[in-house]
């Protein structure tokens, strides 16, 4: 089995962070590159602007419809072969998702992770 966390990017790396994927699409404000030590960045797993922007503009408990949105966006081609791209990265040692959120357990990087260890793919 996969060892994939998620931790706040802002949070200080850790050594056992193995490889350290920035799952946000746009950069961390305030954070330097060299302080964020972020290995890959894959764009094509974040979820896109507008649902990005849908979910901010909610108000209420949105989450499970973000979930369901960013899933789908997860299974088009791209995304896809970028989540196996991250599976196979996870078969060489930890996976540390990194995201600015305030709740990373709530958050896409949450969803993503649970879709990189259930191996889940919708067709």
């Amino acid at each position: 089995m996969s060892d994939i966390r998620v931790r706040r990017v802002y949070e200080a790396p850790a050594d056992d962070d193995g490889t350290r994927v920035l799952a946000d699409r746009l950069w961390p404000r305030g954070l330097s590159k060299d302080a964020a030590r972020v290995d890959e960045w894959p764009k094509a797993l974040t979820p896109s602007t507008e649902l990005r922007r849908w979910y901010h503009g909610q108000s209420g408990d949105t989450y499970a419809e973000f979930r369901r949105r960013y899933e789908a966006e997860l299974d088009a081609p791209d995304a896809a072969a970028a989540v196996d791209g991250l599976r196979e990265l996870a078969r060489t040692g930890r996976l540390t998702l990194l995201t600015a959120s305030k709740d990373p357990e709530r958050s896409h990087a949450a969803i993503l992770a649970d879709r990189l260890v259930t191996r889940r793919r919708r067709g």
